[in-house]
């Protein structure tokens, strides 16, 4: 009976180490997982202090708080109520880039995924919140982007702006690509995005093709 307990036992942890693990096949988290317990803030440069912070709760960011000396208020909104859900994030895969105290861009990645989300925080409470959630961030290793600007993909083109400028650009991919955001390395190995030139190296019709074309932001 002793014999049979422990077997048993050690069975239900066979069971629960493979379920905890990554499984053999599928993407390593990006990140660490584990509970976020500090706020994590950010500031700009620009005379007014302009700040952005992502306050946790149950160990998980899910409030995003901005203002600046002198605004009178801040502004706060949920990010379930703004992108649906909660994911997990570490300061190590957020970033946060200032437009003086006009409006800032939040960008993080889910740590267990890898997805890249990107979130522009007006200041003006006039202008609207918006969220993207097919970001291709620099916080990902194999994503090499300018740090003045951004990308974003709808599986048939790639869309790049520059942050400071608010000048833009895109290049096709020519045809659909079935993209997963939560698995953006099966189809979308790698980037480099510089003002003058996208470059991305993507899996189309099962065949890996590298892509570029010259812009001027």
């Amino acid at each position: 009976m002793r014999l049979l307990a422990t077997s048993l036992l050690v069975g239900l942890l066979g069971i629960t180490l493979t379920q905890c693990g990554s499984s053999a096949n599928g993407p390593a988290p990006l990140c660490d997982t584990t509970c976020l317990k500090d706020t994590i803030r950010f500031r700009g440069d620009h005379v007014s202090n302009p700040e952005v912070a992502l306050a946790p709760t149950n160990c998980q960011a899910d409030t995003v708080l901005w203002t600046y000396e002198g605004m009178g208020v801040n502004r706060k909104i949920g990010l379930k109520s703004i992108m649906g859900q909660l994911v997990p994030i570490q300061p190590s895969h957020a970033r946060c880039v200032f437009d003086g105290n006009k409006k800032a861009w939040l960008f993080f990645n889910d740590c267990a995924t890898g997805r890249g989300y990107q979130v522009k925080l007006p200041y003006d409470k006039k202008e609207s919140i918006s969220v993207r959630s097919s970001g291709i961030n620099s916080i990902d290793p194999k994503f090499d982007i300018d740090p003045d600007m951004l990308a974003y993909t709808d599986r048939g083109n790639i869309y790049v702006e520059h942050l400071k400028k608010g000048t833009s650009a895109m290049m096709t991919f020519k045809e659909l690509v079935p993209i997963d955001y939560d698995h953006i390395h099966d189809h979308i190995d790698s980037v480099k995005i510089r003002p003058n030139k996208i470059w991305v190296r993507i899996k189309i019709q099962d065949q890996w093709k590298e892509l570029e074309k010259n812009i001027d932001l």
